[in-house]
């Protein structure tokens, strides 16, 4: 076997080690190290040169970006996955003539979906479902972020968070737990413009939680501002440190009066 290919080969076996023994300091200084060494075969995006040992050196480096994107996942670190994402999905366009489709791929482009759903970066979901074949949407894994952005689009919220309970692969309950704080913080808004005060009750139940004590402690994290007494969650003082903003009446009628007479002069 080529010399670079047993370092690079090594070397990710000690990034796997470390890996499952949950040491991701350790996983990120090996990934640093193994990025580099991979930019010494030709083989790989942009070149794609025809080497000997081509189909093996897409193979490991498919393998070492893949574990890359589940590791900043892991880390809690969406800039790395959106770095690392780039990087393998050549391997997965590119070079799908060239191997055999990865088990993790399918799972790895529901999860960037996911995460653009959590981003609320729609038109980017949306151009990356219309390039996934008929089979892809098909796959589990896209049919799960596919239903949670319909969801989510139609204001079901609860279908949003009782769908971390179903998710097809591990590595979504990171994305699930920051789609279900950002559906709550959006009921949150709106029910401190609609409501002067919620039973306890009442808020616990339009904000999807299962006990009083959830209840509070995101009171407590996130809304401080809002006051809890006789039972009650009341919003007054979230209302009074809301900024007013004033609506330009006299701006607005001048404007719709000229709209009028330039379209008369249209006709």
């Amino acid at each position: 076997m080529d010399p670079k290919l047993t370092e690079v080969s090594q070397l990710f076996e000690r990034f796997k080690a470390a890996f499952i023994r949950k040491d991701f300091n350790t996983c990120e200084n090996f990934l640093s190290q193994l990025k580099v060494l991979l930019t010494g075969f030709r083989s790989l995006p942009p070149l794609f040169e025809d080497t000997p040992n081509a189909v093996h050196e897409l193979t490991l480096a498919r393998d070492i970006y893949e574990h890359a994107v589940v590791l900043s996942v892991k880390v809690e670190d969406q800039d790395a996955f959106e770095r690392d994402f780039f990087q393998l999905k050549p391997y997965y366009t590119d070079a799908r003539n060239r191997l055999p489709q990865s088990p993790q791929e399918y799972p790895i482009l529901g999860l960037n979906l996911l995460r653009l759903l959590v981003q609320n970066r729609i038109a980017e979901f949306h151009t990356e479902l219309e390039l996934l074949s008929s089979t892809a949407l098909e796959n589990p894994c896209i049919k799960h972020a596919v239903e949670l952005e319909q969801s989510f689009m139609e204001g079901a919220y609860n279908r949003v968070l009782s769908a971390r309970q179903t998710v097809p692969h591990e590595t979504y309950v990171y994305f699930m737990d920051l789609l279900a704080k950002t559906v709550r913080d959006e009921i949150a808004g709106c029910s401190e413009k609609a409501y002067d005060y919620l039973s306890i009750s009442n808020a616990r139940q339009m904000l999807l939680f299962t006990s009083d004590k959830e209840l509070l402690n995101y009171i407590e994290e996130e809304h401080p501002e809002w006051e809890i007494k006789d039972g009650s969650v009341y919003f007054q003082k979230a209302k009074e440190s809301a900024p007013c903003k004033e609506i330009p009446s006299l701006q607005l009628i001048n404007q719709t009066l000229s709209y009028a007479r330039e379209l008369e002069r249209i006709v």
